[in-house]
């Protein structure tokens, strides 16, 4: 076969593979899309996961091991991820308000040695339960907080955790490790937070049927949501800063 015709075979090989694989970019978009604002459209991520599925049909290695769609779906994900962050459109205060969270949670564990209470959190903030919590609810309204803000995948929650990184030994190596520290600081978590993750990220449930599952509402399972996660980026700060 000369290099015109391989060329032409690989082409349409990866137009079959993105073809098999386009409902995999559009569930995706619709359960990240889910976590989003409204300012968040679902066709723009469509649109940067079909880009993580051809760049992924391009460099899919089978010797890997991996399926093509744990492969694809973890670009496709990332793709999407970069396209949210080229355009930040959080207000600075949400910045502001999370790194605030995560600093008084993290100063009241170093002064208790235990998990910080949401109170605690609120008199090291020097305000009431009530303001706390509304902070919280502006934190995650305000922008995505998940695991892959921290740098990590769903699989961390997973017990038979998936390698998501196929770039090298070194990056293997690195994410691989973030992936351990990821998942055993998760299981440090009171439980109600370890849960609320467990059944938002693994099982997929949404803020209101955790709310179900919890008999709380879904404004509260909203606002332990994001103590979890800003909790998690306090302790993990010696990956994330």
């Amino acid at each position: 076969m000369n290099k015109a015709a391989a060329y032409a075979a690989t082409s349409d090989n990866r137009t079959r593979i993105v073809e098999q694989h386009t409902n995999l970019v559009k569930r995706i978009a619709h359960h990240m899309v889910a976590r989003l604002p409204a300012s968040v459209q679902v066709d723009d991520l469509i649109q940067a996961g079909m880009i993580g599925l051809l760049e992924a049909a391009s460099n899919f290695d089978h010797g890997k091991g991996a399926s093509f769609e744990t492969f694809a779906g973890i670009r496709i994900r990332g793709a999407m991820l970069d396209e949210i962050r080229r355009g930040d459109w959080a207000p600075r205060s949400v910045h502001r308000n999370s790194r605030m969270i995560a600093d008084a949670i993290r100063e009241v564990e170093a002064e208790t040695g235990r998990d910080a209470r949401d109170l605690e959190v609120a008199a090291k903030l020097d305000m009431n339960l009530d303001e706390y919590h509304h902070i919280l609810n502006d934190v995650r309204s305000g922008r995505m907080i998940g695991i892959e803000d921290l740098g990590g995948t769903d699989d961390a929650l997973l017990s038979d955790k998936q390698d998501a990184s196929f770039d090298g030994p070194f990056n293997d190596i690195e994410q691989d490790a973030f992936q351990q520290a990821l998942a055993g600081t998760i299981r440090t978590l009171p439980e109600r937070e370890a849960l609320v993750l467990s059944l938002y990220y693994d099982e997929e449930l949404n803020l209101k049927e955790i709310g179900e599952v919890l008999g709380v509402s879904e404004s509260r399972v909203s606002q332990i949501h994001s103590q979890a996660m800003v909790r998690l980026k306090s302790r993990m700060q010696d990956w994330t800063s």
